[in-house]
């Protein structure tokens, strides 16, 4: 049996077919889905959803949102989301080098708003980045 995912951004339907598991970045952890799972509803952090729709993962990127779980249907309603093989690679690349740089740069700061913005600019490239298939260091 599979699950039925929807991942739904204010602008369009990102993502919408049968899988048979899907790792969702809640904001306590990893919470994986299977078929038949407990019905729900859960907080998601910016971060990578990693999907498997037969053999092989896929990988979206998630910009922050909620997840549903009922009826082996999963409803993801987020702020944007990119399916990873959509990203280029290099380009996010830079965009996460580029966050982090500014992230480093905003440690100096004494302005709380500074660092809050380069730390969620930073969270939503390293996403980008990781769902491109680029590995990130702790």
């Amino acid at each position: 049996m599979s699950l039925n995912l929807k991942v739904i951004t204010p602008d369009s339907i990102v993502w919408e077919d049968q899988v048979e598991e899907v790792i969702l970045p809640s904001t306590t952890g990893q919470l994986g889905i299977l078929s038949n799972h407990a019905p729900l509803i859960t907080a998601l952090e910016i971060g990578v959803m990693r999907v498997r729709p037969g053999k092989d993962w896929k990988a979206i990127s998630l910009m922050g949102g909620f997840a549903e779980v009922e009826n082996n249907v999963i409803k993801v309603l987020v702020n944007g989301a990119e399916v990873g093989e959509n990203i280029d690679l290099e380009s996010a690349r830079a965009e996460f080098q580029s966050a982090k740089d500014n992230v480093d740069a905003a440690e100096q700061s004494s302005d709380p708003l500074e660092k809050n913005r380069a730390t969620q600019a930073f969270k939503k490239a390293r996403a980008r980045f990781q769902a491109a298939g680029g590995m990130v260091s702790a």
